[in-house]
C-alpha cells in the first residue's frame, strides 16, 4: 500500500459545512510561531501549528484542518498528512471532552498499568480507542508519556497523573464525572 493510500485511509473528513479557520487570537499565535523560524523555513512550524489547530478545532484534526494548516505553511497537504499520522499526539478522529491516555510502555507496565487500564475500562464501560456514548471520555493506550520515574501514569487532556493505582485512577475519573454536564 502506498503512503498516500495509507494516509487517506486514516484521515477522517470533518463536517463539510464547517471549513476550518483560525480565530483572530489563534492567527496572532500563528504569526508568533512563524517568527520563531527563518522565513525560508516556515515548514519548521508544522508541529506547533498542528497542535494549535487541534486545540482550535475541537481536539482533533480533520482532513480539512490538515489542509488548512498545509495552506498556511505552503506545504503540499500530503506532507502535513504524513506528519500528523506519524505522531500519536495528533488525534485524527473526534475524541471525548476528556481524552484519557494510559501509558502501557515498559516502566508503567512493570508498575501495573494493566490493572489501571482494566479499572478504567470497567469504570467507563469502553475499551481502548473508544468513546463513551455521552461523548465525555475517550480512552487511549499510549506509549511513553515521559515520566517513567513516576510510573504508572496517565494523561487527561493536558494534565498528567502519576504514581497511580487502579483506585486513584478511578478516583480521578469520578471527580471529572462530578463536574461533567
Amino acid at each position: 500500500m502506498t503512503t498516500s493510500n495509507t494516509v487517506a485511509h486514516v484521515l477522517q473528513d470533518g463536517p463539510e459545512e464547517l471549513k476550518p479557520c483560525f480565530s483572530p487570537e489563534a492567527l496572532r499565535q500563528v504569526e508568533e510561531i512563524f517568527r520563531r523560524y527563518p522565513v525560508n523555513q516556515r515548514r519548521s512550524a508544522l508541529l506547533p501549528l498542528l497542535h494549535l489547530a487541534q486545540r482550535q478545532f475541537g481536539g482533533w484534526l480533520s482532513r480539512q484542518a490538515l489542509d488548512y494548516v498545509a495552506e498556511l505553511i505552503g506545504l503540499a497537504p500530503i506532507r502535513v498528512y504524513e506528519v500528523a499520522t506519524f505522531y500519536t499526539m495528533y488525534n485524527l478522529k473526534p475524541v471525548g471532552t476528556y481524552h484519557v491516555q494510559v501509558c502501557t510502555n515498559i516502566s508503567c507496565w512493570l508498575c501495573n498499568s494493566d490493572a489501571i487500564a482494566q479499572a478504567l475500562q470497567q469504570k467507563l464501560g469502553i475499551q481502548f480507542s473508544e468513546t463513551t456514548v455521552d461523548g465525555q471520555f475517550t480512552l487511549t493506550e499510549v506509549e511513553c508519556l515521559g515520566a517513567c520515574v513516576n510510573a504508572p501514569m496517565m494523561q487527561i487532556n493536558d494534565d498528567y497523573y502519576e504514581n497511580l493505582t487502579p483506585e486513584t485512577a478511578v478516583a480521578v475519573i469520578d471527580r471529572m464525572m462530578e463536574v461533567s454536564p
